[in-house]
């Protein structure tokens, strides 16, 4: 995970998304994550509401300094994170960046 997490986000347009088998390689590297319909997902805990706004004004912080937007769902006491790439039109190498430090957040 430590390489992910050196690694910043670049544009991939026009780009091809990963493969089955990169994708299960990526997934391998982190812990907690899986491929479900087009994109990596996990879903994260917390106590209360306020920590889980915490996690989510870090992460937004995160996905605008690497140009790299995740789809959130927000509730009381969980946020789940999905990445996956539209310029590709799936998994690229960006999700798996970006869910490295995501998970960096809590590490």
């Amino acid at each position: 995970m430590n390489t992910l997490l050196n690694q910043k986000c670049r544009p991939l347009e026009g780009g091809s998304p990963m493969s089955a088998d990169a994708i299960e390689t990526g997934l391998r590297q982190l812990s907690g994550w899986a491929l479900k319909e087009g994109a990596i997902e996990k879903t994260y805990t917390f106590d209360n509401y306020h920590r889980t706004l915490a996690f989510v004004n870090a992460l937004a912080w995160i996905a605008h300094a690497e140009d790299h937007h995740p789809d959130l769902l927000v509730k009381y006491g969980s946020c789940q994170v999905r990445f996956n790439t539209h310029s590709v039109g799936g998994i690229s190498i960006n999700d798996f960046i970006c869910a490295a430090k995501a998970d960096a957040l809590l590490g």
